[in-house]
C-alpha cells in the first residue's frame, strides 16, 4: 500500500507508521506508537489514528511474528505447572524492587549504547573482522547483572559483549579486545566473538553455532565434581533459537537431567537463525518445551518487558540454584541489527520486521514509557553511561597491541621439550570418595606383576597409566563409550567401578558430545581423558578438538586445556573393515594448532606417551594401531614419562651408508617396516627405522641424525597421498634438511581411493611391507 499523492518524504515517514501500526496489537503498544513514535515523526495523533486502523485492515501488513505478550499472573501458573512451585514461593516474584528496575534499566542503557560505539567503532575500521550486535535485547543482560554472580559459570556465543559486561568483565578489557589490544580480555588474540575472563568466570564467546552447550555441561559437571558442602554455584549457557534446533540441545537436556546437573539453558529468541525466519526451517519453536522428554522445565517470556524478565528469570534462576537441577529460560526478543554489520538481510521480511520492532518493541523505550520514573534520574543514567562506554573507548584506543612474538608463545601451555617425570603435581581439587578403590589397587598391581613376567598389550598397558594417574591425580576423569565394561581394548578398564561415575562417566554414543563436556571440564580445573573406541569416530567431534586446540591461544593464555583423546586407528594392510574404520583420521587433526599429535605401536611407548599428555597442560591425541591393541606382550618401563616431542630409533642399518635408507613411519607401519627388514637385508640393503611418536611437532633432529649417514628416505605413510602426514613431513624434511637429501624423498602413502573391503582391491590403496622391499632398491639404484 503506497500513496502517490504525499511527499516523499511525509510518504515514506507515514508508510513506516502504517506498518508499525499493523504490527502492533492494539493496548500498550498501539498507545505507544501514538504518544511516543507519531511525536517524533511531528504526526498529529488523529491523522496517525486514521492509518493505524486502515493497517490494521490489510492483511499484508500484518506481523510476522508478533510481540509475545504474556501476563504475569499467566506466567504464574505455566511455572506453578511446568517447575511444581507453590504459591507461596512464586509470591517472591509478584513484585520487582524499584531499585531492581532502575539497575536493570541501567545496565540495558549501557548495553546499547556500548553496542552502538562497537557499531561506530567498526565503521570507522578500529574494529575489524566479524561483530555481531546485540541491540534490542538487552533485558537479558540486565538479568544476568541482577541473579547472576561472579562464581556463577556463564558460556555464551559469538554475540556475548553484553553477556560478559553483565557478568562484570570490564568495559575497557572489553572494547580493548575488540581493538585487537594487549590489555583486552584475551589480549586481543580473540576478538569480537571470543570474550573471555577467568576472574568472572565468563568462558566465552564460541564461533561454531551451538559448540558451547557441551562445553556449558562439563562446566556444570565440574561444580559436582568439586564437591563443595552447600556450593550453590550454577551454569548458564546462552545460546540463539537457531543454534537451539542444533542436535547438541538434545544430547545436553539428556545429560543434564540424566545427571541432575545444575545448569540454565537460556534461549535467546529473535525468530531469525542468522537472518532466515527460523519456523521457515524449524517445525518447533517452543524450545521451552524440549525438555519435556527429559524432565527438564521451562519457561517462555516476552524479552522487551523488563519487569517480566526479572520475575521469571529470577524465579527459573533460583529453582536451578536451589533445586540443583537443569532448566530452560526462552526469551522471545528482537535483534535491531543485522546478523553482523556487512549482513545485507535480503531474507523474507526482515527489513520490515527489524523497523517495526525497533519503534514498537524497544525494550529501552517501554520501560521508559511504561514506568513513572524521574525524567531527570533517566536523564542521569543515560548520561552516566555515556561516560562509562567512552572511557572503555578511549582505553582501547590508547592501549597497545599485542607483540608480534605472543601467538607463538601461546602455541602449547606446556613446551614442547617438557619433562614429565619431573613436572610438580599443581592439583587442587580435593578427591571425590572412591566407590571401591581397592578394585583399582589390585587391577594395578595385577599388571605390574604380568608386566615383570611376560610384558602387556597396548590395551593393558594404557589402563595401567590412566589408573595409576587417577589415583595420582584427582583432577583426571575420563570419557568413553562402553566405559563401564572396560570399551573395547580394556582402555577404561574398572575406572567406573573404581572412581564412580562423575570422575569416570559411560557415554552416549557421540564423541562430539562427550569431547565437548570434557573440554568444558578441563577449563575449570580438571584433567579430563577422551577414549574414542575406534579413532576415526573422532570426527563427529572435529569442531570441538579444533576449539580444544585453540582455546590456550584465544583466550590469551587464561585458560588451560589439559584433554587427552587417544583411540586405535589406522590402517592396517588387509583388516578388512572398509572406508570408514580405515580414514586417516590423524592426517585430518594435524591442521588444528595447538593439538599435540603422538602414535603409539607398542607397549612401552604408549605407556610413556600416556602419562606424559595426562599430565600435559595442553590438549593432545594419541593414535594407537587398530590391529595391534592385543598382538603382542612387550615389557614396559613402569612409573616413567616420556617426551612428547621425540621420535625413536627402532632399528639401525648396518649397511654400508650408500646401501642404505631411512625409513619413517608410525602405527602400523612400524610392523610392516620391521616385517620387510629380512628381506630388504637378503638384498644387501638395510634401513634406520625410525617411529614418528611425534607427528607433531615433528622431531627432525633423529630424521637428522640419520639422514646424515643414508642421505635417503622413504616415509612409509599411513594416510592419503594428497593432504596426508606424509606431505606434511616430506615438506618438513625438503625445506628444512635438503642438503642431506642425495635424492627425492620416496612416499608410500595410500591412494586417495576410499580403503576398500576386498583384499584384491585394498592391496592397491594401502602400502605395506612388500612395497617398503622394493621402494628401498629404488631409492638405492636411484642414488648409486
Amino acid at each position: 500500500m503506497y500513496f502517490h499523492t504525499w511527499s516523499s518524504k511525509i510518504g515514506i515517514l507515514t508508510l513506516l507508521v502504517l506498518k508499525c501500526g499493523a504490527l502492533v496489537i492494539p493496548g500498550v503498544v498501539q498507545r505507544r506508537i501514538s504518544h511516543v513514535n507519531v511525536k517524533r515523526l511531528r504526526l498529529s495523533p488523529v491523522f496517525a489514528a486514521s492509518v493505524i486502523n486502515a493497517a490494521h485492515e490489510d492483511e499484508e501488513l500484518q506481523p510476522m511474528r508478533p510481540r509475545l505478550e504474556t501476563s504475569w499472573s499467566v506466567l504464574r501458573e505455566e511455572l506453578k505447572d511446568a517447575f511444581g512451585l507453590c504459591e507461596e514461593v512464586l509470591q517472591d516474584y509478584d513484585e520487582v524492587e524499584t531499585e531492581a528496575l532502575i539497575q536493570g534499566y541501567e545496565m540495558m542503557q549501557f548495553c546499547r549504547q556500548f553496542e552502538n560505539a562497537c557499531a561506530q567503532a567498526y565503521m570507522q575500521g578500529s574494529i575489524r573482522g566479524f561483530m555481531h550486535l546485540d541491540n534490542g535485547q538487552e533485558t537479558i543482560p540486565a538479568l544476568v547483572a541482577d541473579r547472576l554472580v561472579e562464581k556463577d559459570i556463564k558460556y555464551s556465543y559469538y554475540r556475548e559483549h553484553t553477556h560478559a559486561l553483565s557478568s562484570g568483565v570490564p568495559a575497557e578489557k572489553i572494547m580493548a579486545e575488540l581493538f585487537a589490544k594487549d590489555t583486552g580480555t584475551c589480549r586481543g588474540a580473540g576478538g569480537s566473538m571470543h570474550i573471555f575472563d577467568k576472574q568472572t568466570n565468563f568462558q566465552g564467546g564460541w564461533a561454531l553455532v551451538a559448540e558451547q552447550l557441551p562445553y556449558a555441561v562439563g562446566a556444570a559437571r565440574s561444580i559436582l565434581l568439586d564437591g563443595i558442602e552447600n556450593d550453590d554455584r550454577i551454569t548458564v549457557v546462552f545460546v540463539g533459537e537457531g543454534g537451539a534446533q542444533n542436535g547438541r540441545l538434545a544430547e545436553c537436556l539428556n545429560a543434564a537431567a540424566k545427571e541432575s546437573l545444575p545448569i540454565l539453558f537460556l534461549i535467546i529468541d529473535n525468530g531469525r537463525a542468522i537472518n532466515t525466519y527460523t519456523p521457515d526451517v524449524a517445525q518447533n519453536s517452543d524450545i521451552n518445551l524440549f525438555g519435556k522428554h527429559y524432565g527438564v522445565p521451562g519457561a517462555k517470556i516476552d524479552g522487551q518487558d523488563l519487569k517480566q524478565v526479572l520475575q521469571t528469570g529470577r524465579c527459573v534462576i533460583d529453582y536451578v540454584r536451589k533445586k540443583r537441577k537443569p532448566a530452560i529460560l526462552q526469551v522471545h526478543t528482537y535483534r535491531f541489527q543485522g546478523h553482523s554489520p556487512a549482513d545485507p538481510e535480503h531474507e523474507r521480511g526482515r527489513k520490515f520486521e527489524k523497523k517495526w520492532a525497533r519503534i514498537a518493541c524497544d525494550p529501552l523505550s517501554l520501560f521508559e514509557d511504561n514506568f513513572d520514573l524521574d525524567k531527570d534520574m533517566l536523564n542521569e543514567v543515560k548520561q552516566k553511561v555515556k561516560l562509562r562506554v567512552q572511557a572503555a573507548v578511549n582505553f582501547a584506543k590508547q592501549s597497545p597491541p599485542p607483540p608480534p612474538d605472543l601467538a607463538k608463545e601461546l602455541e602449547y601451555p606446556d613446551p614442547p621439550d617438557t619433562d614429565y617425570n619431573v613436572k610438580p603435581l599443581t592439583c587442587d581439587k580435593v578427591p571425590l570418595e572412591p566407590v571401591n578403590l581397592s578394585l583399582c589397587e589390585g587391577r594395578i598391581a595385577d599388571l605390574r606383576e604380568r608386566n615383570q613376567v611376560e610384558g602387556l598389550v597396548l590395551g593393558d598397558a594404557i589402563n595401567l597409566a590412566i589408573l595409576e594417574e587417577m589415583i595420582r591425580d584427582p583432577s583426571t576423569t575420563i570419557h568413553a563409550e562402553d566405559l563401564q565394561a572396560g570399551s573395547s581394548y580394556d582402555i577404561p578398564k574398572l575406572t567406573q567401578q573404581s572412581f564412580g561415575v562423575l570422575r569416570a562417566a559411560d557415554e552416549i554414543i557421540d564423541e562430539g558430545h562427550f569431547i565437548g563436556k570434557a573440554l568444558g571440564e578441563g577449563m575449570n580445573g580438571y584433567r579430563p581423558i577422551v577414549e574414542l573406541m575406534n579413532a576415526n569416530f573422532g570426527i563427529y567431534g572435529m569442531a570441538e578438538l579444533s576449539s580444544a586446540g585453540n582455546t590456550y591461544a584465544t583466550t590469551g593464555g587464561q585458560f588451560k586445556m589439559p584433554l587427552t583423546v587417544l583411540g586405535a586407528g589406522g590402517t592396517a594392510p588387509n583388516q578388512a573393515l572398509g572406508a570408514e574404520h580405515s580414514q586417516p583420521f590423524h592426517a585430518y587433526v594435524m591442521g588444528i594448532p595447538g593439538l599435540k599429535i603422538c602414535t603409539a605401536s607398542s607397549a612401552e611407548m604408549a605407556y610413556g606417551l600416556v602419562k606424559s599428555m595426562i599430565r600435559d597442560d595442553g590438549p593432545g591425541i594419541l593414535f594407537l594401531p587398530v590391529k595391534l591393541m592385543k598382538d603382542e606382550k612387550r615389557k614396559v618401563l613402569l612409573d616413567h614419562c616420556l617426551p612428547l616431542n621425540k621420535c625413536k630409533i627402532v632399528h639401525e642399518s648396518n649397511a654400508a651408508p650408500e646401501k642404505s635408507v631411512t625409513v619413517v613411519t608410525y602405527l602400523h607401519g612400524v610392523r610392516e617396516a620391521i616385517t620387510a627388514i629380512p628381506e630388504i637385508q637378503a638384498q644387501s640393503y638395510d634401513i634406520d627405522l625410525i617411529e614418528l611418536h611425534s607427528l607433531k611437532p615433528l622431531d627432525l633432529e633423529i630424521i637428522a641424525e640419520s639422514l646424515k649417514k643414508t642421505h635417503k628416505l622413504i616415509i612409509l605413510d599411513e594416510s592419503t597421498y594428497s593432504g596426508g602426514v606424509g606431505a606434511t613431513i616430506s615438506a618438513a624434511i625438503s625445506e628444512n634438511l635438503y642438503d642431506l637429501l642425495d635424492g627425492p624423498i620416496k612416499r608410500l602413502a595410500m591412494d586417495d581411493a576410499p580403503v576398500p573391503y576386498a583384499s584384491s582391491m585394498e592391496e592397491v590403496v594401502v602400502k605395506r611391507a612388500s612395497d617398503l622391499v622394493k621402494a628401498v632398491s629404488n631409492v638405492v639404484n636411484f642414488c648409486v
